[in-house]
């Protein structure tokens, strides 16, 4: 770890969001190119009711800085335990646009601003997307949902799973924690469970990996066949015998390795193919 934490900078940041103040942490390049980046929101796991944004330092983000030389910004979302939804997304939301508004100081191209989360973090990237893409506030060029967890209804794979990790028992109580009186019902908006969504049209291109026995399974195969059929490029890639988070709890597994060699070529391609200009006609599609 100290190897790599002399590869790039961190610094922090506050917004304020009404009588509220949303935490971020910062990773930029150490050496950054002097031509624009990438910007990459990344938003951490923990069922919506854990975790913080230094998660980063142990997921999949951190090769986003380190490898990509991207631009990394990661929200301290407010947790379900205190403040059920939609409190984190409104933190998510206001970081999305803090990351498009500060583009030019953080050196990130704005049309190449990115999304991306693990577990809880995942679902809260596909709402993010859905709801950058109905308020039409900002274009997002790609998004990588890892493992989402998108559906408060139980699936084929979240039903009577006892998987390590993350199992039934615990996604039931997650979910009524982030929802309140509305779990259960049909009152489940689509941005605090993307599963709820009907339309999929003109969200960014996606990857993600799933494993085939964790509780998430059926619903990212799902939203990802869904992004299919409405012509987005969606690819996700699975692993046999994977409960939740199994990259990130066993990272020497040859899987892991392997896993982790996938998302980064699929992270290479949308570097050089993806773009998302913005709304702004002062912004060219290409700018450096």
């Amino acid at each position: 770890m100290k190897k790599q934490k002399n590869r790039f900078r961190v610094r922090h940041e506050k917004i304020g969001l009404g009588a509220h103040t949303v935490r971020l942490l910062i990773l930029s390049p150490l050496n950054q190119s002097k031509e624009k980046v990438p910007g990459v929101l990344w938003i951490h796991g923990g069922g919506y009711q854990a975790g913080h944004a230094s998660n980063v330092f142990l997921t999949r983000a951190l090769s986003l800085v380190v490898k990509f030389g991207m631009v990394l910004v990661a929200p301290d979302y407010r947790l379900s335990k205190r403040h059920p939804y939609p409190a984190a997304l409104n933190d998510c939301h206001a970081a999305l646009l803090w990351l498009r508004d500060h583009a030019e100081e953080l050196g990130v191209r704005t049309d190449q601003i990115m999304v991306g989360g693990e577990s809880a973090g995942g679902g809260m990237t596909v709402a993010l997307c859905l709801l950058a893409r109905d308020r039409k506030e900002v274009n997002i060029a790609f998004h990588m949902p890892l493992y989402p967890m998108l559906d408060d209804r139980d699936t084929p794979s979240s039903r009577d799973n006892h998987a390590k990790n993350w199992n039934t028992k615990k996604n039931h109580k997650a979910w009524k924690r982030y929802l309140r009186d509305a779990y259960g019902t049909d009152l489940v908006s689509r941005y605090a469970a993307p599963a709820r969504c009907t339309d999929y049209s003109n969200l960014p291109p996606c990857y993600t990996f799933i494993g085939d026995i964790e509780p998430f399974y059926d619903e990212t195969m799902t939203y990802v066949r869904n992004l299919q059929e409405a012509g987005i490029r969606a690819e996700v890639d699975v692993y046999h015998n994977w409960w939740h988070a199994y990259d990130v709890l066993v990272p020497m597994a040859e899987e892991s390795r392997t896993a982790v060699a996938r998302f980064e070529e699929k992270v290479a391609y949308a570097i050089a193919h993806d773009f998302a200009p913005q709304h702004s006609p002062s912004v060219s599609s290409r700018t450096k």
